[in-house]
């Protein structure tokens, strides 16, 4: 890691990569990009450290809009961007870490591009990465994310859930906006497997993670985020903190078992006390019905993990990165041409 004690050494200069994964970057992407612009010269950190913006990945994850017409015009005003294209939609995690695994800085620096990130924060991450030797920093928001009371609530209960159930260290700074080490960053894109969720496989690797707190600004646009998006969201931390959601469903079988058995004491011994006809039909239904409710809620997490061990085993990609889709794929004559040539 780059030593904090040479940060009155001019002759070093600190590069840092800035992945976005854009999925309806349409309208807020120009403005974002022509804020980082500035700090694609050498700058300086309130701490006194120089770095500056070598590259900047919009990484297109095939989304609703023109956000692929909007890059290649960026990538045509600015030499800093560099484009990576997706082969189709794999969501805001693989794109991300595809962006990764195409830098070549000393940092990384992931953020959202709906402008609710500050790109100016930078200078802030990498003064506490270099302060606390640190090889990943989470922004922490002074302010509530602006998702909504509903949403921001539902965020905080998965997250607290994870850290304290599922044993997930941290994982209450998880946040979208994160300064990594580039070596660690690159170096986590090329072993990541399919299901993965990048905060719980970051924690897998990284020495030290600290926060440094920045304040949120308002969305340019409304987040495309929907309630099925966000509860697979949560079932992939789920999964891929580890095996401790199958110990829980375990636990749940032993408990219920336990209960059981009790009950069954009770019923006998209330029988050889004072026989009575056989009662409690709504109980019973009752009973079976939270009973099914639990051992298919069972299923579903055993389900999960097998359904990600079943992508793995069969070679699945995490994601594709391909040539700009725009330049259209080679016909045949042309492909059959060009072989002749060669």
């Amino acid at each position: 890691m780059p030593d904090s004690q040479t940060h009155d050494d001019p002759q070093i200069v600190h590069s840092v990569s800035v992945v976005i994964p854009v999925y309806k970057g349409e309208d807020t992407l120009p403005g974002l990009i022509s804020e980082i612009a500035p700090f694609t010269e050498r700058s300086v950190t309130p701490d006194g450290h120089h770095y500056k913006v070598d590259l900047v990945y919009p990484v297109w994850d095939n989304g609703p809009d023109h956000s692929d017409d909007t890059i290649r015009q960026l990538a045509d005003q600015w030499e800093f961007i560099h484009p990576v294209w997706l082969s189709r939609n794999y969501g805001q995690h693989p794109a991300t870490i595809a962006g990764m695994a195409s830098t070549s800085s000393d940092w990384i620096v992931t953020m959202d591009e709906d402008g609710q990130h500050d790109p100016s924060d930078i200078a802030k991450l990498l003064d506490t990465a270099l302060r606390e030797k640190a090889t990943l920093v989470y922004a922490k928001p002074l302010n509530p994310p602006p998702h909504g009371a509903f949403r921001n609530w539902a965020s905080g209960a998965a997250k607290r859930f994870l850290s304290r159930v599922m044993g997930t260290a941290r994982a209450t700074d998880f946040n979208s906006f994160r300064l990594v080490l580039g070596e660690t960053g690159r170096a986590l894109a090329a072993y990541a497997g399919p299901g993965v969720y990048l905060d719980v496989a970051l924690g897998w690797i990284t020495k030290k993670t600290v926060t440094c707190p920045v304040t949120l600004r308002q969305e340019s646009r409304p987040s495309g985020y929907r309630l099925k998006t966000l509860i697979s969201h949560f079932l992939r931390m789920v999964v891929t903190s580890g095996t401790r959601g199958l110990r829980l469903v375990t636990l749940t079988g032993l408990l219920f078992g336990a209960v059981g058995i009790l009950l069954t004491i009770s019923l006998i011994i209330t029988a050889l006390i004072s026989p009575a006809p056989v009662q409690g039909w709504t109980s019973l239904m009752c009973v079976s019905l939270i009973g099914t409710g639990v051992i298919l809620a069972s299923m579903g997490i055993v389900a999960e993990y097998i359904g990600v061990c079943v992508n793995t085993a069969m070679g699945k990609p995490l994601y594709l990165i391909t040539s700009d889709p725009g330049d259209g794929p080679l016909g045949l004559d042309d492909m059959t041409s060009q072989l002749k040539k060669s």
